[in-house]
């Protein structure tokens, strides 16, 4: 990397003595504060931290910290990366990545939906990873067309290379003013914040295609699974020709070539986000064969899927957010254990709790389900009314507490989530 310039190097080191001290005294990771500092001192060190690196920026609703995590590891066979491994996703969180590995000359960076255009203009990042866009911290975030139009605007007449998930039709329409875009098929089991065409408000009709094999009329038409095909019934915006595909548990690469995946993170959104890392890392020069090993290696992204113990009780870590993230842990949930729900409202999880009755609960019928958080209530009611009993805790441990020795599953929502880690240590 070119030598920063003095001030630079100054903020630097500051935010790294702010961030340390955050750690020592446990006020939390640094990665926040330590950039908050740094960019009092030089509000450009974002730029200047980003320039002659190649960067890769993740935004999504859902996904963005594991897909990170997993592009990080594969372009790691390439050389150093910096990289906000825990998910602070502004630009304190980025400056505090890119300082602390300085000489890295690859970075990977989740970025929040709502800051992307930002960090698009700052950073000039040559490539962008576009997944999904779904209701979340409405109160915060606001509507995602208004998010997916912005996306629009900083793509536009930007010599940056998108990967983007083709089935989503917000995010098609995010990333289509882009200069070059390579499609995945990545899948959407949510559906409901796009029976809408962005284009013309028109309704999207959803209809099943078939994979046709390279050197075929036709080639190319790859889906999976095949209801993931849309269109417009009012003008012609429709969903693009994928290049790579999720196959069930396998990769489709753009020249037909199918790869098993075989990760250990679990669940069909964890594959889709192994396709959308395998994509980007081949959009950096590095072979399918050479990233899908690396892949393969991680276990648990943030506390996600962690299993933690405590007096003989295994409960599995599982995060889910907003409406289309509870789907993808059902998804994930041993349909044998029993279940322990927490859900808080503070900032981080946006205060209005109405997306709850969003949620099909009903597939938590017939297991035992614990309830506990700072709005169990209102968790308890959503649940009454699914008809799915439930037992209300006090606490987080004490529901842990009601349980049998054995394994457990747990499904909480940010905050409340990073609260069960703190009393496991933060597990990782």
């Amino acid at each position: 990397m070119t030598q920063l310039p003095l001030r630079a190097q100054l903020a630097t080191a500051l935010g790294r003595t702010a961030a340390t001290l955050s750690r020592v005294t446990g006020r939390g990771d640094g990665s926040v504060i330590g950039g908050r500092i740094s960019l009092v001192l030089e509000p450009d060190l974002l730029r200047q931290l980003a320039h002659d690196r190649k960067l890769a920026l993740v935004s999504a609703t859902n996904g963005k910290t594991t897909t990170t995590r997993l592009i990080t590891s594969a372009l790691q066979e390439l050389g150093d990366v910096a990289t906000n491994a825990f998910g602070a996703n502004m630009p304190a969180g980025h400056v505090s990545a890119l300082s602390s590995a300085k000489n890295a000359p690859y970075g990977v960076l989740e970025v929040d939906e709502k800051y992307l255009p930002e960090v698009i203009d700052t950073t000039g990042a040559g490539v962008v990873v576009l997944m999904n866009l779904s209701r979340d911290q409405m109160d915060r975030a606001g509507e995602i067309w208004l998010l997916a139009q912005k996306w629009r605007r900083a793509l536009a007449g930007k010599n940056t290379h998108v990967i983007a998930n083709a089935d989503d039709p917000l995010v098609t329409w995010g990333a289509s003013t882009a200069a070059s875009v390579t499609w995945v098929s990545a899948g959407q089991p949510w559906k409901e914040d796009s029976w809408c065409c962005p284009e013309c408000g028109g309704p999207i009709d959803r209809r099943g295609m078939d994979y046709v094999p390279p050197g075929t009329a036709g080639s190319g038409m790859v889906l999976s699974p095949v209801d993931d095909d849309w269109a417009c019934r009012e003008c012609t915006f429709r969903r693009p020709r994928p290049s790579w595909a999720l196959d069930d548990d396998a990769v489709i690469d753009p020249r037909g070539q199918r790869w098993v995946l075989d990760i250990q993170l679990p669940g069909r959104a964890n594959r889709a986000n192994a396709v959308i890392a395998l994509a980007t890392a081949e959009a950096f020069g590095l072979p399918i064969e050479r990233a899908l090993p690396r892949l393969r290696q991680v276990k648990s992204v943030a506390g996600r899927y962690t299993t933690v113990e405590r007096d003989g009780r295994h409960a599995r870590l599982l995060l889910a957010k907003n409406p289309a993230g509870w789907l993808e842990a059902f998804d994930v949930l041993d349909p044998s254990l029993p279940v322990i729900l927490s859900v808080n409202a503070q900032g981080p999880d946006g205060r209005d709790t109405s997306w709850l009755w969003d949620v099909d609960y009903r597939v938590l019928r017939g297991r035992p389900v614990y309830v506990a958080g700072e709005r169990k209530l209102d968790l308890a009611l959503r649940l009454d009314v699914a008809g799915v009993p439930f037992q209300l805790a006090d606490s987080f441990a004490q529901a842990l507490a009601a349980q049998r020795p054995g394994k457990v599953d747990v499904i909480a929502n940010y905050t409340a989530f990073q609260q069960i880690r703190s009393e496991f240590g933060r597990a990782v």
